[in-house]
């Protein structure tokens, strides 16, 4: 450091210091200042404490000054003096970052002092715990000799390592997803994936009687053709869960085109540029919101060859199918869904050419909505639209009047609004029930013939199972749905009954196929093995004096040998010729039978047979 200027002049030349003082190279006054700011700057020193003023509760007097103030009045120099607070300044403000650093770092060391021992303390009562568990299970091994200290921490490891590995397992694996932690699939074969599953008994008793045309629904749809598939979709039954079905999750040769953020899919035929599905999902409501029986029929062959000439439509089969759920549950979803906006405005009601005026069909609300509404004041509407909504929807309204309801008494109405109902739905294509997802699936496969690409998923959680009500509600809604109620119960014995009989058939069809395959078999089979020994006989005649083979020791290999070859034909059925090569074969290579007469070609046409048959 320089010396001032005023220093310099005075003192001449530099002092030499001591040899045990140590060496000083600025003037004396101002030493003994810089002296005293750093007194001042160390913490708990009289100088700090005297600038800091007096003690708490002590005024301060006239003449009580602090001491360091007085090296800066003895100052000569203007520059020293305005250095002096400065300086003062920089090391407080130095001080005060080294504290705040300092009880930062208490902090941090506290904390972890204290996790350090939390789990010391955790980790020594665990030790206890488990001890006292060992020694309550290996008590009676306690006479044979005590458990050494790595025989502890041996256990103590595995059982940590036990607790470990279930908590991955919790993780990796939750709830009844993982299919390691069912029993059933070590203790039972795979379940039926058709059981009932609406957790009734698997045996169904019918209360109906069908003929074999209501229960056998095969439909011969030719998705190349002009046949076409309509969707009648009833609010509340899953049948936005079906649609979606409809269009993204059927095998095709040309699947639907569904790109996101669109709601409808583009389902052309192979090879035209025209639909073969009328649904939400691929045409949209193109006769009206949530349109019904009466609707459909009318509308659909006009939507689809409206912009033809009549003399050059096609002859085209409208194939109905529609869905239907419990009516208590539908009433209560379609409730939920009217309490968070849903009103239905959209729909046309159309019937015999005309929507319905506001006397025939008035509403249950006077603002823009029903939202919120409860459901005592939704069951109180005399025209709640939901109030037998799926007879409604799927009989023919035009016998009745369609909404005016002056044109015949009431229960004549509700008599034929059922009948009709029931008449349509057991002559639709198809038909499905929401409580019976799988079944579904099933029937609508084997009715057109069209498979889908991951099976269906019941749903028993639903809105409407969220809602608590009382017996006297539900027999109220009963009440008000009872033509619902008993379409229900007719729909499900006939849905029910279907299935059986697909089922019954399909096991029939497999069991007819294979007696089928033993009995050609076994002749064709008899037939190669007795041409074998006839030629073996000519070729040997001095060798085989008799004339009749043993009958009995032909039969012996025959049992013993069919049962072989029947087991194998499956696993060589991809490496034989189909029977078209064998005859070409046979045509070109006349005598090659006679020479190679074994087995292996009744074998061939035997499996080109089965594989005809498939």
């Amino acid at each position: 450091m320089a010396l001032p200027a005023c220093a310099a002049r005075a003192l001449g030349p530099p002092l030499q210091p001591e040899r045990e003082a140590p060496a000083r190279t600025t003037c004396p006054r101002r030493h003994s200042r810089v002296e005293a700011e750093l007194a001042a700057s160390r913490p708990g020193s009289v100088a700090a404490s005297v600038r800091a003023g007096p003690p708490r509760g002590v005024s301060r007097g006239f003449n009580s000054q602090p001491l360091l103030d007085e090296p800066l009045k003895a100052s000569s120099s203007l520059a020293g003096a305005a250095r002096a607070p400065l300086f003062a300044l920089l090391a407080r403000g130095r001080r005060r970052r080294m504290h705040d650093l300092r009880r930062r770092w208490d902090l941090g060391s506290l904390c972890r002092a204290l996790l350090t021992r939390g789990l010391a303390a955790l980790g020594h009562s665990l030790k206890h715990v488990l001890g006292a568990i060992f020694s309550k299970i290996f008590g009676p091994l306690a006479s044979v000799g005590n458990m050494d200290e790595k025989s502890n921490k041996l256990l103590l490891a595995l059982v940590m390592l036990f607790l470990f590995a279930v908590i991955v397992l919790q993780y990796v694996c939750p709830g009844t997803e993982c299919q390691l932690l069912r029993l059933q699939a070590f203790s039972s074969p795979m379940p039926d994936p058709y059981r009932s599953e609406d957790e009734s008994s698997a045996r169904f008793v019918p209360r109906y009687n069908f003929s074999r045309g209501d229960l056998l629904r095969k439909v011969d749809f030719d998705i190349k053709g002009d046949d076409l598939i309509v969707f009648l979709h009833i609010q509340k039954t899953g049948g936005t869960t079906f649609g979606r079905h409809l269009v993204r999750n059927i095998q095709l040769e040309q699947p639907c085109e569904c790109r996101v953020g669109q709601k409808k899919c583009t389902c052309h035929r192979p090879g035209k540029r025209e639909t073969w599905l009328f649904s939400r999902f691929s045409t949209g409501w193109s006769c009206g919101l949530h349109a019904d029986w009466t609707e459909l029929t009318s509308c659909v062959p006009a939507v689809v060859d409206g912009k033809r000439d009549a003399r050059l439509r096609p002859s085209r089969n409208f194939h109905y199918i529609t869905i239907l759920r419990d009516p208590v549950s539908r009433y209560l979803s379609e409730w939920r869904h009217v309490q968070r906006g849903a009103t239905w405005k959209a729909s046309l009601h159309v019937c015999d050419g005309r929507p319905p005026t506001s006397e025939e069909l008035p509403s249950c609300y006077t603002g823009d909505d029903w939202s919120g509404c409860p459901l005592k004041e939704f069951m109180d509407c005399p025209y709640n639209l939901a109030n037998n909504r799926q007879v409604r929807m799927l009989s023919d309204l035009t016998l009745v009047g369609c909404y005016n309801l002056s044109v015949m008494p009431e229960k004549q109405r509700n008599k034929v609004l059922l009948e009709s109902a029931k008449s349509n739905l057991k002559h639709m294509a198809f038909f499905g029930l929401t409580e019976f997802q799988r079944k579904t699936q099933y029937l609508f496969e084997k009715t057109f013939n069209m498979n889908f690409i991951s099976p269906f998923t019941q749903y028993n959680t639903t809105r409407a199972s969220s809602v608590e009500i009382n017996e006297e509600i539900q027999k109220r809604i009963e009440g008000l749905n009872f033509l619902d109620m008993e379409l229900y119960s007719y729909a499900k014995d006939l849905f029910l009954q279907r299935y059986q009989f697909m089922r019954q058939k399909e096991h029939q069809e497999a069991r007819r196929k294979r007696q089928e395959q033993r009995k050609f078999l076994k002749g064709r089979f008899l037939q190669t093995h007795f041409q074998s020994q006839s030629q073996g006989q000519s070729q040997n005649p001095s060798q085989n004096p008799s004339p009749t083979p043993n009958l009995n020791a032909n039969q012996n290999v025959t049992q013993n040998l069919i049962p072989n070859l029947i087991q194998n034909l499956t696993q060589s059925s991809g490496q034989n010729p189909s029977p078209k090569e064998n005859r070409e074969s046979q045509k070109q290579n006349p005598g090659q039978e006679q020479s190679d007469g074994n087995t292996s070609n009744g074998t061939h046409d035997y499996i080109g047979s089965v594989e005809k048959w498939r």
